[in-house]
């Protein structure tokens, strides 16, 4: 007797057929790819009793019932009820991965095929859906979300026209939150207030930068031996395009002899901080998947843009999953109702837009300005945060401020203004602390006077504001996000600076009305509980240990696990140090704990191969690491048999690479992604925002030149290892948005049609009574945790679960339990926070011949390098960069004091140099810093020596040539980005005929009349 389930898989089979014929006539895009490949493909039961052959050839379709004698590809079934139900439409991607992890499900046979013929099935469900609405003018509207916010991409004929911030629909789109605070109501505008680079985004596409093909060094010959293939000549040498197949075939080849000659850990991946967005292409879904597939040594991030807090903060707070650093859940309604004084400290977020944040937060300060409150700036910089809100400007000397904190602490305790019951209640060691700050354990008494002479900041200046901070009801604001990220955490004293932070807010009563961190960049009243992964949580990768994946997002989405076989790592800091002399150490980023952070590493790892192969993903990170000039001799180091870069533009890291792949940038691919949603550490940063904003990321052209999307390269790689269907799942990026959308709470909203047609989703705002609480309220009056934060992790309370903080007190702790069980005598992070001058400064002996101080805080105009360089159209912002002589040069701010000492005027061209490298820039003489400091931001994503790489000077802006290689403190892996001694003086040379370029477009031949003519009063 026939079952009805034999039946139903011969139906299928046979109906499957006819699908295909009936979509190759209605949809041309199903006929071109059917037409992609000639071969038989054979689905079938693994004990050959059922099955149906479909022959393609030249896109006509031919099929058979049963087994097929030389099919090029096989979908094999174990069992009946594994093949009716894989082949149902409506079949659960759960049943689908777990078939495949137990090998109920199996393919076979030639691996481009086996990804052509399921790319083929999965066309099945989404070819024919629209994607974008047409516009009037003629043009298809598209969305994307960058690094800076979403945006409203137009294209017509195949190119971008321009794009805009997200105008929202107030008949479509949910409604705003409102917020009542000293008998007004708040309302945000109704749009994406992006990050200005966002809007530079289409230049960026259309670069003559743009890496457009398969590059070749022109004397690299892979046949030849390690050591004959002249590796001192990257960076030197030209390039020559080959084609894809070849430039495929080196790289996997590759691969391949590094696992056979040298073992395990000879292959590392190494990539920039920030990629561009999404949760199929970012770096830690798309490439750790890659990587994890063919076994990689990992090159670990440290935490650049938190170290203070990671290192310091931690150490006092716990909040190991946030880096060190305080949340903001409830505090903007708070700061609304109750603060009168907010000190931005070492804060600048109008430049910085608290990450990924863009200009929302600046409507929420200008509330804040209107209510009536009260600012100070601390910081060595007058930024525009403190032009746009006014108040007192205290010039710090950079890398003092750890000094400055513990004076305003001598003033609250003397004068006996602190918060006693606060103090009593909820921390610990506070007795040790008085007596250091006091004087009676060392007997000096650090008063305001005493911190004086470090800090430049006059004593009754000091003493006037911790009067007025007890006076008031005082916001904390350290950092660009207010409870962290950036500034004076990245400097030589950047864990003394976090750790000083929470304990100012401990003798403040942190979590009373009005007394909280924050500078209005977040606490907005969004949604929490709805459900989007964050890149964080690992997008496709798999992976359960790097990525947050484990918490939801490998639950929610069904995937393949990826492991990595090798466990062997390198500090990105020392990755110089281990190519070139054969050995590293470090210590690790790991959220999970407190203690995470004290389990060195070593590299080589026991059994493992030194690195011989290096492939390099992403953006520049030249202009984003300390002396980072060591990288051009481990770049042109033997040591290293191979490099590939994989790269969007031809800048950076590229120029040093024997293969190039050209990848297309996130506007020329599918993804989907949710605006400042990090995830992992990130936890429910979209808070910073006014309106949670969730974005299919339209391919909205096709890739330029012969560039492909990462996803696609790394596949193609992996088909080449016979780990295509391992990798890919027969997935395009396009059918993992669609699993991504599926595993959110989107679909309880709208459908995946209709968000595909539309591109975007407005979270509904959180009822007023289901507003998270404000922070810190439940640990002031000993409450179990009531914040929606799953942190920390169970076994990490030292009471009962959801009660007291992550230390080993539970408490607040002025004295650190953790650092004196690792490091009790530590002479640069020793338990109790010390005031210890910075190893680099004017004082020091690096001083005597670089008297000047330079500060690199984080870009204005850029996200990291995203968005500099590239011919984009943010050069044309002459605060960013300043057009003189055929180059567009990186800014140098310096005061007129420092200027007219040397002879410098307005945007005339100086070298600053010290003995680690020179740079030259364009001095923008201000009187925003004080004399004796000067300013540029970081991440300039241009390296361009003006000769020999690592020997000549750079005119492209990497100011990283100039910082310090050496960690904050030892035992971390705590880069001191933020501290630089250098000297500055006019640059006597000239840029060579050929190095200069001409403007290319009217707007900079506007731009480039008026330059040297226009002096900043």
């Amino acid at each position: 007797m026939v079952k009805l389930s034999q039946i139903s898989l011969s139906a299928r089979l046979w109906g499957l057929s006819q699908v295909m014929r009936l979509f190759a006539r209605r949809h041309p895009a199903f006929a071109r790819h059917m037409a992609g490949y000639d071969g038989v493909a054979q689905i079938r039961l693994q004990d050959g009793s059922q099955g149906r052959w479909f022959s393609f050839r030249a896109g006509v379709l031919t099929t058979g019932r049963g087994i097929h004698a030389q099919p090029d590809l096989s979908l094999v079934f174990r069992d009946l009820d594994t093949a009716v139900r894989f082949l149902d439409p409506r079949v659960d991607q759960a049943l689908i991965v777990h078939a495949a992890k137990n090998f109920k499900a199996m393919v076979q046979g030639d691996e481009d095929g086996i990804a052509w013929f399921m790319q083929l099935l999965n066309l099945i469900r989404t070819v024919g859906l629209e994607r974008g609405l047409p516009m009037p003018d003629g043009s298809r509207r598209f969305t994307q979300v960058t690094n800076g916010g979403p945006l409203f991409v137009y294209v017509k004929d195949g190119r971008i026209l321009r794009v805009t911030p997200i105008e929202f629909d107030d008949a479509e789109d949910a409604p705003s939150w409102a917020m009542p605070a000293r008998g007004q109501v708040f309302r945000p505008q109704r749009r994406a207030n992006v990050a200005p680079h966002a809007l530079a985004v289409k230049s960026t596409v259309y670069s003559d930068q743009r890496l457009l093909y398969p590059m070749k060094r022109v004397d690299f010959d892979p046949s030849q031996p390690p050591g004959q293939r002249n590796e001192a000549n990257r960076g030197v040498s030209g390039y020559e395009r080959i084609s894809w197949e070849e430039a495929l075939d080196i790289v996997a080849g590759e691969i391949l002899r590094m696992k056979r000659e040298h073992g395990p850990g000879a292959i590392a991946t190494y990539h920039s901080s920030h990629h561009q967005w999404g949760n199929v292409g970012y770096y830690l879904s798309a490439l750790m998947r890659f990587g994890n597939a063919i076994g990689v040594t990992r090159v670990a991030l440290n935490p650049d843009s938190w170290e203070g807090w990671y290192w310091g903060a931690m150490h006092h707070l716990g909040n190991s999953f946030r880096l060190g650093s305080p949340t903001n859940y409830g505090t903007l309604q708070d700061c609304l109702e109750e603060c009168e004084l907010i000190i931005f400290w070492s804060s600048d977020p109008e430049s910085q837009f608290g990450t990924y944040g863009g200009q929302d937060g600046g409507q929420r300060r200008l509330w804040g300005k209107q209510l009536g409150m009260q600012f100070v700036h601390i910081n060595p910089h007058y930024c525009p945060t403190a032009g746009m809100m006014g108040g007192k400007w205290m010039p710090i000397r950079p890398g003092t401020d750890n000094a400055l904190a513990i004076a305003i602490m001598q003033v609250w305790i003397a004068e006996d203004l602190y918060d006693r019951d606060f103090v009593a209640r909820r921390t610990t060691g506070f007795d040790e602390w008085r007596a250091y700050v006091m004087g009676d354990s060392d007997g000096i008494p650090k008063t305001p006077e005493w911190q004086e002479a470090e800090t430049g900041i006059p004593a009754r200046d000091v003493r006037a504001l911790a009067r007025l901070w007890a006076k008031k009801k005082t916001y904390l604001a350290p950092g660009v996000r207010g409870s962290g990220l950036g500034g004076a955490c990245r400097g030589a004293n950047g864990t003394q600076w976090a750790r000083a932070m929470i304990l100012l807010m401990a003798m403040r009563g942190w979590g009373r009305p009005g007394v909280n961190f924050g500078n209005l960049q977040g606490g907005t009243p969004v949604d929490l509980h709805f459900y989007f992964p964050g890149y964080a949580e690992g997008g496709i990768s798999g992976e359960l240990n790097q990525t947050a994946a484990a918490a939801n997002n490998y639950t929610r989405m069904p995937h393949l696990v990826s492991v990595n076989p090798v466990t062997q790592t390198i500090p990105r800091q020392r990755l110089p140090e281990a190519i070139l002399e054969g050995q590293a150490e470090g210590y690790p980023l790991d959220p999970s704990s407190i203690e995470g952070q004290f389990r060195r590493t070593i590299y080589p790892a026991p059994g493992y191969s030194k690195v011989k192969m290096l492939y390099r993903y992403g953006g520049s990170s030249f202009g984003t690491i300390g002396e980072s000039g060591r990288f051009v001799a481990m770049y042109q180091s033997p040591n290293l048999e191979f490099v590939v870069n994989q790269s969007i533009w031809d800048e950076g890291e590229a120029k040093f690479a024997d293969i190039i792949l050209p990848a297309c940038t996130q506007f020329e691919r599918d993804d989907i992604g949710e605006w400042g949603n990090a995830g992992g550490f990130g936890l429910h940063m979209q808070e910073q925002l006014n309106h949670r904003v969730i974005a299919m990321q339209h391919q909205c052209i096709e890739p330029l030149g012969e560039s492909k999307s990462d996803y696609q390269i790394f596949w193609d790689i992996c088909k080449r290892l016979g780990l295509g269907t391992y990798f890919s799942e027969g997935m395009t990026e396009l059918d993992w948005c669609r699993r991504v959308f599926d595993s959110t709470d989107l679909p309880k909203h709208v459908s995946w049609r209709q968000f595909l047609k539309k591109g975007y989703f407005v979270v509904p705002p959180a009822p007023a009574g289901l507003r998270p609480p404000r922070d810190m309220q439940w640990y002031l009056d000993g409450r179990q945790k009531d914040v929606p934060e799953p942190y920390p992790l169970p076994g990490a309370y030292s009471s009962k679960y959801g009660e007291g903080l992550q230390t080993q007190t539970g408490k607040i702790e002025f004295v650190s339990s953790s650092l004196k069980r690792f490091d009790p005598e530590s002479p640069d992070r020793p338990p109790l926070n010390r005031y210890i001058p910075a190893w680099e400064s004017p004082h020091t002996e690096h001083g005597v011949n670089y008297p000047l101080q330079l500060i690199t805080p984080h870009q204005r105009f850029s996200f990291h390098t995203m968005s500099d360089g590239k011919d984009s159209a943010i050069k044309d912002i002459r605060d960013h960069r300043v057009w003189k002589d055929g180059h567009f040069w990186w800014i140098l701010r310096i005061s007129p004091a420092d200027a007219a000492a040397r002879g410098i005027a307005h945007h005339d061209l100086v070298e600053v140099f010290n003995d680690r490298g020179t740079v030259i820039c364009a001095a923008d003489l201000t009187a925003t810093l004080p004399a004796g400091v000067l300013h540029s931001f970081e991440s300039c994503a241009t390296y361009e020596p003006l000769g020999v790489p690592g020997e000549s000077p750079d005119i492209g802006g990497c100011m990283n040539l100039l910082t310090p290689k050496r960690q904050q403190v030892a035992k971390t892996a705590s880069t001191a980005a933020m501290t630089a001694q250098v000297q500055v003086r006019r640059w006597a040379g000239e840029l060579p005929p050929e190095r200069r370029r001409p403007l290319n477009t009217p707007a900079r031949a506007a731009v480039g009349a008026q330059a040297g003519a226009e002096v900043r009063a």
